[in-house]
């Protein structure tokens, strides 16, 4: 775990030259140089930084692995990809994926009205839509519109009733009708983690007779000419691939049954999402290459085709993971460190002090390498005896005082003394080593799927990292709530180094968050997102486009239906003018800590 593992999750996406972490592309500068370039702007707090390159990198590579799969097995259909909105709406990440797609004709999933706006507004016309989820009239109406507009999008409906609002809005517009796909519930499921977004129980997809119903009515309808796609999703970031097998399968025969009742324009297969991202630092948990996936669904869909003597499949993917995790890094200032009122700076010992405080003293002073495991133990040991000293009431509270720096000293020296090379040996050590490092974000804002379903990301210091860390590390977020916190586990230690937070900053690095995080992100304390800015290349610089500075707190409060002309309305009867100035500045700007803790925060 020396290098956190960037060898396991980082794709070569990212480096460390120097001790520091750097982007491996281009003249490849460090994050810690685009982090104080931006700080030089006077943007505090939390950074979001975006790396348009990297959704490039991703789109290509899934490009270019499936065609070269397609040419290897001489497969007769294409291969297709959008990206789900749902994963990233922003237009920072948006807008460079769609531009970097357009040469592959890379398009957009839609989920929900307002997503669909986003396709029909921004989407490379020509490129395809694939509209998900549960659908009104309205939202199939607009379906219609874009399908006006010049648009390649297909109505993929979840139920009949879906399908009877397209021959009804058919019927009242006489607008062309959009291409129509079929949701396929398949008895497979996935694995990983969103394993029950598949599967026979899952939420979406029409059943083997809700199929042949949908057949029919669009027999009975003169639709059959508009189905062009069978849809299914078997679960998101898939560990195993397997299952995906079985589910390919299954789809297959779906796909040539259909073909062979009539469906003659019926020609994609949309396998959905499913590749996995590895969040994982400490050891592998996706058990394939993109390579063996694509040869799996080419090579699958293939042979069905040739049993079945059908067309082979068009092939469509909508993985948002694999596209958009990798290119954007959070990156949080260390506030402060919880053991700084343990220094020596705060030790005042008495003409007189109590045996054990003693003890302590001697122990720090007279400890070798050799005697450094056990004198830490002892000063454990004494600690607890203090403690309960201290809540009998016989020593006071400068005694308990001096004995936490004490204690906190000789752990520290300790674990200088043995310079411990194995992290199994560190692990060993008492939780009383651990530092608790306070870091200016909000984890409900930022990583919300840690906080609701425990998802890991890779986290790294951006700095320091040709030297050792020793200190077994819990972070803490800035909200008021206790759940703010990733503490240390033994079973996945963080470790992170013991600096002096004034003589010098220490940023730590969460990494592949780039999905889902940014959408799924809460206001909790009314924190809202970080500053974020796209980092681009341009002639061998790195160059800052597009900063987008934290939200305003009077926007925030605007935001959940406050009425801000009353606020400042409000607060200017009950202050001065002077105050009332410092309160106006105080409310155009973001919620985030500006404080003397940090050297330069």
């Amino acid at each position: 775990m020396g290098n956190y593992g960037i060898d396991i999750w980082s794709d070569d996406n990212f480096i460390i030259e120097d001790g520091l972490a750097k982007i491996n592309f281009n003249c490849k500068p460090s994050l810690i140089s685009i982090v104080k370039d931006i700080r030089k702007q006077d943007f505090k707090g939390p950074l979001l930084l975006r790396f348009p390159h990297i959704t490039k990198k991703q789109i290509n590579t899934l490009y270019n692995t499936f065609n070269a799969s397609i040419k290897e097995y001489d497969y007769k259909g294409t291969f297709n990809a959008v990206f789900p909105l749902k994963v990233n709406q922003l237009p920072n990440f948006i807008h460079p994926l769609i531009t970097e797609g357009k040469k592959f004709n890379y398009g957009l999933e839609a989920g929900s009205k307002a997503e669909l706006v986003i396709a029909m507004t921004y989407n490379n016309v020509g490129s395809p839509i694939t509209v998900n989820g549960f659908k009104d009239k309205e939202m199939i109406h607009l379906g219609f519109i874009a399908k006006s507009m010049g648009h390649n999008i297909t109505i993929i409906i979840e139920g009949l009733n879906e399908l009877e609002i397209i021959i009804e809005v058919l019927n009242e517009t006489k607008m062309e009708c959009p291409n129509i796909g079929l949701r396929v519930r398949l008895h497979s499921g996935g694995s990983g983690l969103w394993a029950k977004s598949g599967g026979i129980n899952s939420k979406f997809g029409l059943t083997s007779t809700e199929i042949l119903e949908a057949y029919e009515l669009m027999e009975d309808n003169n639709l059959v000419k508009h189905l062009t796609m069978i849809h299914f999703h078997i679960g998101s970031a898939m560990n195993s691939i397997k299952p995906l097998k079985k589910a390919l399968r299954e789809a297959g025969h779906i796909y040539a049954e259909l073909k062979n009742l009539g469906a003659t324009n019926l020609d994609s297969i949309n396998i959905g999402g499913g590749l996995a991202v590895e969040y994982n630092a400490y050891e592998r948990t996706r058990f394939y290459s993109l390579t063996e996936f694509a040869n799996d669904v080419i090579f699958t869909l293939k042979d069905i085709a040739r049993q079945k003597g059908v067309d082979e499949p068009n092939i469509f993917t909508e993985s948002g993971r694999f596209i958009s995790a990798a290119s954007t890094v959070l990156i949080a200032p260390v506030l402060e460190l919880f053991s700084a009122e343990y220094d020596f700076d705060h030790l005042k010992l008495k003409p007189i002090n109590p045996p054990l405080i003693q003890e302590l003293n001697d122990l720090h002073r007279d400890m070798s390498k050799r005697t450094a495991y056990e004198y830490m133990h002892d000063s454990i040991d004494h600690m607890e005896s203090l403690l309960t000293l201290f809540d009998l009431g016989y020593i006071d509270l400068q005694d308990r005082s001096n004995a936490e720096i004490l204690t906190h000293q000789v752990i520290k020296k300790a674990i200088s003394l043995l310079e411990i090379d194995d992290y199994e040996e560190l692990k060993k050590l008492d939780e009383n080593i651990q530092e608790k490092y306070l870091l200016n974000f909000s984890l409900f804002q930022s990583l919300p799927d840690y906080w609701g379903i425990d998802q890991e990301f890779p986290i790294m210091p951006i700095t320091h990292l040709d030297k050792k860390p020793t200190r077994s590390a819990s972070l803490w977020d800035i909200t008021c709530d206790s759940d703010g916190e990733l503490p240390f586990d033994l079973k996945k230690p963080l470790y992170l180094h013991d600096v002096n937070l004034n003589k010098e900053d220490y940023f730590i690095g969460f990494f592949n968050v780039g999905a889902y995080q940014d959408t799924l992100g809460m206001k909790h304390n009314l924190f809202s997102h970080p500053t974020e800015v796209n980092i681009v290349f341009k002639n061998g610089e790195v160059v800052l486009e597009k900063i987008l500075e934290s939200q305003k707190i009077i926007d925030i409060l605007e935001d959940i239906d406050y009425d801000t002309n009353d606020i400042r309305a409000r607060l200017r009867k009950n202050l001065n003018d002077h105050n009332y100035k410092d309160m106006e500045k105080y409310l155009n700007e973001n919620s985030y800590l500006k404080t003397i803790w940090s050297y330069h925060e």
